[in-house]
């Protein structure tokens, strides 16, 4: 049966390349389309759509306020087709924390121009929502900052991987860390322009300083550096300092920043020096590099299926013999404590 999607957005063209990309695929169906939240509200209740496609900046009633009495009233896999400008990233990552399952940016050009480098991504977060049980999204636990601090400082190094559903897994492990947490290190799918306004929305919530990374950077306790879109990171080792190197180069697992890339260079730098974790995702990215991580002696934790917004990443890891612990979201920030 195909997958009924439902595009809302206040210009007529978004709607039709977003029509036209869409049919395109035998496995999705468009069933309608919105100028405006209202006329959305309306088509919802008559066509119980599977998939919706929302706009951010509408008309009448914007994109988050939509999604937000959506979630309440009529919870549905909802993807979030954004702008690439830093206002639009900060505005994406609040719909994430509303409720919606994913974001696909609309290009910097016109959304003619842009439709090809859409289509793909599109197509597949699209597959991948109408399997998402949204309630249970939504329900999960809200982890509180840890506002307590380790016995001892550690030279110990936190390398975390994620993708869809990643943005709010790893503020739930990452507010449950104390202030002294060991240096961590974070590839998180996402664009340029949008891990900048990331970061910063992390650092106002955990206890641990969180920033978007700079070529250069000391992995120290304390410190979380969040790979910088469309960038890929990698670890390095000068005497006793480890420290982070940023540059482009091909996609790696399809990604760039890549989580594979940057566990493997963990795990050749740092070895049993390191915690590994694979939080929800689609896709593989990340499990070679876990497995090299747990190779070389590194402690690896790998969230279960019935936490993951998508059970990708973390269920290949695991499949590949690279996680140690499969755990839930909730108890993942006290695993890495107690392997400390």
């Amino acid at each position: 049966m195909a997958i009924r999607v439902l595009i809302v957005d206040d210009s007529a063209t978004a709607r039709a390349v977003l029509t036209d990309i869409l049919s395109g695929d035998p496995m999705i169906e468009v069933v309608g389309t919105a100028s405006d939240a209202y006329i959305a509200r309306d088509k919802i209740v008559e066509l119980r759509p599977d998939v919706i496609c929302l706009d951010v900046e509408m008309p009448r009633m914007d994109g988050i306020t939509f999604l937000k009495r959506l979630m309440h009233y009529m919870p549905i896999p909802v993807i979030m087709v954004s702008s690439l400008t830093q206002a639009g990233a900060k505005t994406t990552l609040e719909a994430l924390e509303s409720g919606a399952v994913d974001f696909v940016p609309k290009p910097h050009s016109h959304i003619y121009d842009g439709k090809d480098e859409m289509r793909d991504e599109l197509i597949a977060k699209i597959k991948i929502a109408s399997r998402v049980k949204v309630k249970q999204h939504l329900l999960r636990n809200t982890a509180q900052a840890n506002t307590t601090s380790l016995a001892e400082t550690t030279n110990k190094i936190l390398a975390i991987g994620a993708s869809t559903g990643g943005t709010e897994a790893l503020k739930d492990v990452l507010m449950g860390l104390p202030r002294n947490a060991p240096g961590t290190i974070v590839v998180q799918h996402m664009p340029a322009n949008f891990t900048g306004p990331f970061a910063e929305r992390l650092n106002s919530l955990c206890a641990m300083e969180v920033r978007e990374a700079r070529n250069g950077d000391s992995i120290t306790p304390g410190l979380v550096l969040i790979a910088p879109g469309d960038y890929h990171m990698v670890v390095r080792r000068s005497g006793a300092r480890y420290y982070v190197e940023i540059g482009s180069g091909e996609k790696v697992s399809g990604h760039r920043p890549s989580a594979d890339v940057l566990l493997n260079s963990v795990a050749k730098i740092a070895g049993a020096n390191a915690i590994g974790v694979i939080l929800t995702g689609m896709g593989g990215d990340g499990a070679k590099g876990l497995l090299a991580m747990r190779n070389a002696g590194a402690r690896t934790i790998g969230q279960d299926e019935a936490s993951c917004v998508v059970y990708g990443m973390p269920k290949v890891a695991y499949e590949l013999g690279a996680v140690e612990n499969q755990l839930p979201l909730s108890k993942i920030a006290n695993a890495i404590l107690a392997v400390l």
